[in-house]
């Protein structure tokens, strides 16, 4: 008896990703122990084609987006990734091709990033190309970095570059010059920065990554921790590319960064310049957070308060 469509393609294309405690996706859950004396930490993102991808992106550069925007939050907490689960929801007319060139997005980022499929679950659609992905990292007990351990005198740092991502999406629409396509680069494939989060356990008092805007995820922080933020437009770095823009507001409110926001006290700050040059990661001192209602400040060169039109993504606006 042959298989119906949607197992055979299982079996073609994501049995071979499948890993230790898959049960080779064979059943309809998995089984996974986790490594003795860690904590699980567990987080979740959905991609839909026309919101969070173009609906012509190579699809290969879509899974690995969809994995990376996770692995990313795990950085975040400085978690070790363990595996993951998908869910993929697609037209009835999509074509095998797609399926190929996603499952091997899929297969070059476990190899990267040393992380398995563990399983989950493929429908149809109507409307667009839907995508969920739940990963799974672990800790040692009491280590996760919040959002809510920042302190009135911490520094604001950001590692790499802030406003590629956004910068990247107009690009990739052909909005915006990109010469040599480094900005559409950024927004179709984000850079995790695991090695980094997992270096800062001890040193960060609080972390996130930059998902929504740099202005909108640093007030995340701010109300969680119950503390205010300073920052300087001017000390916020951007990429080359980015500067060539001159698209200021956008760099700081436009998301899709992935890179790391972090509340670092003065004493730690030496441990943080190490752990960045372990990661090969430069990181920025961007402002202070200081006592007062939870909410961020960015000033200009000449100490004015800047004003936005807006303060970042919000995905139901």
């Amino acid at each position: 008896m042959s298989l119906p469509v949607e197992f055979e393609r299982i079996a073609r294309y994501f049995k071979p990703l499948a890993g230790v405690g898959s049960l080779a996706l064979t059943d309809d859950a998995a089984v996974l122990l986790p490594p003795p004396g860690r904590e699980l930490v567990l987080t979740v993102d959905a991609m839909v084609a026309g919101v969070h991808f173009l609906a012509d992106d190579p699809p290969d550069l879509v899974a690995r987006k969809l994995l990376r925007t996770n692995l990313s939050d795990l950085a975040a907490m400085g978690a070790t990734p363990l595996g993951y689960l998908l869910t993929v929801s697609v037209p009835r007319d999509t074509p095998e091709a797609w399926f190929a060139a996603f499952a091997a997005g899929l297969a070059a980022d476990q190899a990267e990033f040393a992380v398995t499929l563990l399983g989950g679950d493929s429908t149809s659609t109507p409307g667009p190309v839907s995508l969920s992905l739940t990963i799974l990292g672990t800790v040692a007990p009491g280590t996760a970095l919040r959002r809510s351990g920042a302190r009135a005198g911490d520094g604001v740092w950001v590692s790499g570059t802030i406003g590629d991502g956004a910068l990247g999406l107009l690009a990739a629409r052909g909005e915006i010059p990109d010469p040599d396509g480094s900005l559409a680069d950024r927004y179709r494939l984000p850079r995790p920065r695991l090695a980094l989060g997992m270096a800062l356990r001890g040193i960060a008092s609080a972390a996130m990554d930059v998902s929504d805007g740099l202005v909108q995820d640093l007030g995340h922080i701010c109300r969680e921790s119950g503390v205010a933020a300073d920052i300087e437009a001017a000390l916020v770095p951007l990429s080359p590319a980015a500067r060539a823009a001159n698209r200021r507001e956008l760099c700081l409110t436009g998301g899709d960064d992935y890179e790391l926001l972090l509340a670092v006290p003065p004493a730690h700050e030496a441990a943080l310049h190490e752990a960045a040059r372990a990661a090969c990661i430069p990181v920025t001192r961007i402002g202070t957070f200081r006592a007062g209602s939870p909410h961020v400040t960015v000033r200009t060169e000449t100490g004015e308060v800047l004003p936005l039109a807006r303060g970042g993504w919000s995905h139901f606006a």
